[in-house]
């Protein structure tokens, strides 16, 4: 949003100037079709650098020649020429070298423009000095305050960047806590849970061995409810001791917090009952990490901080997500670590990772077979 609004401010400035120079030509000429070529030629070297300022914004020597030669263009379009137009044109610049200049490119700059008002000007002598007096006191007071306002939001950062790690920190610390609450949990279980059903198996099979045929079979059928029960009960503390990660609901959390932060702006789409697709537990872990490192490839390398993720389940047979980004026309990746290892670990789950760049954008996209339930098997797997 702010940098929608300045782009709109410098639009509002450009058309203010422009509107400006046509009063000055219509002043100075008695009119826009009596001013001469060379000041055509002058006005247009003048915009032009101005339409230059914004591309040499990190060099201040350039900015400061930028700006300078445009006072020195001002000067030569309407020297000795009776119109306080100028008066405005200046103001402008003057303005354009505190907003955008450090102390000593200001300072150089501003000589400058003072040297080139004073030939172009149309006043007396101690008229434009006591003008280009009051102009430099203002100038300093604006700049004062503007070099407040710089050193104020420096501190909002500062804090909002500490606001936000101790945020990070205290979401871990809890993420931690829950962790090590499941694991002691989970150990509980184990230990008295398991070893009361391993007991009971084996007291089973003691009374099976020593009871007739018929009972036999009563026997058998309870061992095995005994042995199912403590292999659900391993599972479930295998399942409390895995890394707290929740798949789609997982992503969803790290995409809001990513946009809170303000690191990247995502466009998130959800299609064909993604959100019910059957994954176990390391294909959603897969999942998650390939979407982050993806996001994380978006962040590091793009020059547009914005992506897209898609999840989708055509047919209930595949799950299929897609993270893309802008690129431009002669972009060129080469496959590194990241990569590779996303690669790998959509692999061990009998996925498979595609890399794409087609339509100005570069997409990631991994395919995993979704499981069936109630097939022979445990889990059939298929592939698109």
């Amino acid at each position: 949003m702010g940098d929608g609004m300045e782009r709109h401010l410098i639009w509002v400035w450009l058309s203010l100037l422009i509107v400006t120079w046509g009063a000055a030509f219509s002043s100075t000429f008695g009119g826009i079709s009596q001013v001469p070529p060379l000041q055509w030629l002058g006005s247009a070297v003048f915009f032009a650098l101005i339409f230059l300022l914004p591309l040499f914004q990190r060099n201040q020597w350039f900015m400061t020649m930028t700006l300078s030669g445009a006072a020195v263009v001002t000067s030569m379009v309407f020297i000795s020429e009776s119109s306080s137009y100028i008066l405005l044109i200046y103001s402008y610049l003057v303005g354009e070298v505190l907003f955008r200049l450090s102390r000593q490119q200001a300072i150089a700059a501003g000589l400058i423009l003072m040297t080139s008002f004073l030939i172009a000007t149309p006043f007396t002598i101690r008229f434009s000095l006591l003008l280009i007096v009051f102009m430099a006191v203002v100038a300093v007071l604006a700049y004062r305050h503007l070099q407040q306002w710089n050193e104020a939001d420096a501190r909002y950062d500062a804090l909002l960047h500490e606001y936000r790690r101790l945020k990070r920190k205290s979401a871990s610390d809890e993420k931690l806590a829950r962790q090590e609450e499941r694991t002691q949990i989970g150990r509980e279980i184990h230990d008295r849970v398991g070893h009361k059903l391993t007991n009971l198996l084996m007291q089973l099979e003691v009374a099976r061995m020593e009871a007739d045929q018929e009972s036999k079979n009563r026997f058998h059928m309870l061992k095995d409810l005994a042995k199912e029960s403590l292999n659900e009960t391993r599972q479930a503390v295998k399942a409390m001791n895995q890394d707290e990660i929740g798949g789609l609901p997982a992503i969803i959390r790290l995409i809001r917090k990513l946009e809170a932060e303000n690191y990247i702006r995502i466009h998130f789409l959800v299609k064909n009952r993604a959100f019910s697709a059957d994954l176990d537990v390391e294909q959603t872990v897969a999942v998650y990490r390939a979407v982050q490192e993806a996001l994380t490839n978006v962040m590091r390398h793009s020059s547009e901080r914005e992506a897209s993720v898609l999840f989708e389940s055509p047919g209930g047979s595949v799950f299929r997500f897609e993270v893309s980004n802008p690129i431009v026309d002669d972009y060129e990746y080469r496959e590194g670590y990241g990569l590779r290892s996303m690669r790998e670990r959509l692999k061990k789950v009998d996925g498979r990772l595609d890399i794409l760049t087609y339509q100005h954008k570069f997409t990631i996209r991994g395919t995993l077979p979704v499981i069936k339930k109630g097939s022979d098997s445990d889990a059939s797997h298929v592939t698109s």
